[in-house]
């Protein structure tokens, strides 16, 4: 119905409408129009804007090039870990990281709806252990490979062992007794 209206619009006003063409070299002499506003006003107005940026994005690329300096090499900013106290403990790092690795893939194996609140809680412990670690290493850079530091250290890792041996014991436990109580009640 719209189609029609329309339609019948354009039928009705189409004798209003311009058919001719151009004269011939329209275009031409169009662009040329376009090229001389260019050339003129436009292109100065260009140049005027340049010189006044050209010294400001100097400065700019200079703040951001001594920013970018700064965040990148800070003196003292960077922790020093176990591995960087001597060989020996390098390779006592190693192990305890893959002792550790092992046990949290065991204790992701062990996720269950029963053990997912013993999981979590486990989970959330290692968390505060590393922010501690990660102290630690600060301490280590700014004593000086303090002997203190680095037995504080080779703790921390005792201690994240340690708690997931426990959460894996109580793991066991907790399927102990759900099978116990399953085999007591299919032979009641």
């Amino acid at each position: 119905m719209e189609e029609d209206n329309l339609k019948s619009l354009f039928e009705d006003l189409r004798e209003g409408f311009d058919f001719e063409n151009p004269k011939l070299g329209h275009q031409q002499r169009f662009l040329a129009k376009l090229q001389e506003q260019r050339d003129g006003y436009g292109h100065e107005a260009f140049n005027t804007n340049y010189k006044w940026w050209k010294p400001l994005m100097g400065v700019a690329a200079s703040v951001a090039l001594i920013v970018s300096v700064l965040l990148v090499v800070q003196p003292g900013s960077s922790s020093k870990d176990l591995a960087s106290v001597s060989p020996e403990m390098s390779q006592t790092q190693d192990y305890f990281t893959v002792a550790i690795t092992e046990e949290l893939n065991r204790l992701e194996s062990e996720r269950s709806p029963e053990t997912e609140a013993m999981v979590d809680d486990a989970l959330s412990r290692m968390s505060i252990l590393e922010d501690e670690y990660e102290e630690l290493k600060k301490d280590l850079t700014e004593s000086g490979d303090d002997q203190r530091v680095i037995y504080a250290m080779i703790a921390n890792f005792q201690n994240r062992i340690d708690l997931l041996k426990s959460v894996l014991e109580n793991i066991e436990n907790v399927k102990l007794i759900k099978q116990d109580s399953n085999e007591n009640s299919i032979t009641i």
